[in-house]
């Protein structure tokens, strides 16, 4: 019974794990596509079809986090900030940092995944587990990526009695589709006019005359992949000797991006909720920028190094920025709009998300083991 539990729950846990079923995991928990341009998401090193029995979770990925995952027998560390990031330009056994450890999982056949800022963006993510520590039920972005084009509209004009025969080898070549809707089209009748010259054979009216024929306007969209073979189908299929058809670009829907910005469930004072997220974060102290006693009732949250993102956004007094780290002349501007800031430190405003990974990887791969490494730490001493 427990097998077949199992087995309903993962269309993996029947057969071995892979580390290309765990990279398939990682990408429905943080997706890819949602990370910034800049950024070096996903599967950094290993062999994808090597079997996985357990994955070690860190937000660095350290010497010491790779003997620890060695030690574990993890088949699998996902880190969360990519230890390869910039060019580099050898990774051997005397190389340091984030080098070597590359270099000593590969050694012990060790796979390395990121996520960062796919992370980030994704729904439960970094910036989603703090906004639950604040207690905020309902959160927007503070920035919203760019789907990318990947659709454009045809426009084609054509004699009415040809309509359906046009259209429906536009729809075959692959067009009209909108999500699970097949055949979607738009068709309002109108009035075309030409002027063929001498050269011309035209298939309604006769050249050198100026003519004006009932036409219908003929619209759907179009995966740009099939451009080409839907224009092809619309030319062949169309009894004109020169079709007239304009492409239009789509913009797609932004998706959410990085930050969230959400009500708080009460007001509170700056060093009250200060308080609070060290308590959930087991830290002895953090760093607030603003009047301590000064009450806020909304926040923006910026998981890491909050940068010039929080500014985008139109900031009041009951606004009060969270995030990890912040450089000295952005909390100058934190007090010059008048709102306030807390840091609770990079690594640990973004190590609570590790837990939240691992139950949705536990859930994906029961048959995998999780574990959050012991050996990455807060560089940061307080003294």
């Amino acid at each position: 019974m427990g097998s077949q539990r199992a087995s309903s729950r993962s269309g993996t846990s029947a057969m071995r794990a892979r580390v290309s079923h765990v990279c398939e995991a990682l990408g429905v928990i943080a997706p890819l596509h949602l990370a910034q341009s800049w950024d070096n998401v996903g599967l950094l090193a290993g062999d994808p079809s090597r079997p996985v029995k357990s994955v070690m979770l860190c937000i660095d990925l350290t010497p010491d986090v790779a003997a620890e995952a060695a030690q574990e027998k993890a088949a699998m560390v996902m880190a969360y900030h990519p230890p390869i990031f910039k060019s580099i330009t050898r990774i051997t056994a005397a190389s340091g940092g984030a080098e070597q450890a590359v270099f000593r999982c590969v050694e012990n056949g060790i796979a390395v995944y990121s996520t960062h800022t796919a992370l980030d963006a994704a729904a439960g993510g970094t910036n989603d587990v703090l906004a639950q520590m604040c207690g905020i039920q309902q959160s927007d972005p503070v920035e919203y990526i760019d789907a990318g084009q990947t659709e454009c509209k045809i426009v084609v004009f054509v004699p009415g009695d040809e309509v359906d025969a046009v259209a429906d080898a536009m729809f075959r070549a692959g067009a009209g589709r909108i999500g699970d809707y097949q055949k979607c089209s738009y068709r309002l009748d109108g009035v075309g006019t030409f002027l063929g010259s001498d050269a011309t054979h035209p298939t309604v009216g006769c050249k050198g005359t100026f003519e004006r024929v009932p036409e219908t306007r003929l619209e759907m969209v179009c995966p740009k992949c099939r451009l080409a073979a839907v224009l092809d189908a619309l030319v062949a299929a169309h009894s004109y000797e020169e079709p007239a058809f304009d492409v239009y670009p789509l913009t797609a829907r932004p998706v959410r991006g990085i930050g969230r910005v959400g009500q708080l469930p009460r007001p509170i004072t700056l060093a009250g909720l200060a308080r609070k997220l060290a308590r959930c974060c087991s830290r002895r102290c953090v760093q607030a920028v603003g009047p301590l006693d000064r009450t806020v009732r909304r926040a923006v949250i910026v998981a890491g190094a909050a940068g010039s993102l929080p500014f985008q956004l139109a900031l009041t007094p009951d606004d009060v920025i969270i995030t990890g780290e912040m450089r000295h002349h952005d909390a100058l501007t934190v007090l010059r709009r008048g709102c306030s800031a807390i840091a609770l430190s990079h690594w640990t405003s973004e190590r609570p998300v590790l837990a939240a990974v691992g139950a949705r990887l536990t859930e994906l791969l029961p048959n995998v083991r999780v574990v959050i490494s012991q050996q990455d730490r807060e560089p940061f001493a307080v003294v």
